[in-house]
């Protein structure tokens, strides 16, 4: 169990990573943009990454 989860922490950084390797104006623009958001707006995209990776489990877990 702990090495799954500790998986998908480490694919999870491999992710958030590869904008900023790749392109690092590109996510200077994003991140900038993401300072802009109200709490409401950011609480929302994260309720709705949430969403996505709950339903991709239940996907691959069914």
């Amino acid at each position: 169990m702990w090495d799954l989860l500790l998986a998908a922490v480490a694919l999870m950084l491999v992710l958030e990573g590869l904008l900023p390797f790749c392109s690092p104006p590109l996510w200077r623009r994003v991140f900038e943009r993401a300072t802009r958001l109200s709490d409401g707006q950011v609480r929302f995209l994260g309720l709705s990454s949430m969403m996505a990776g709950l339903l991709v489990l239940a996907v691959l877990w069914s």
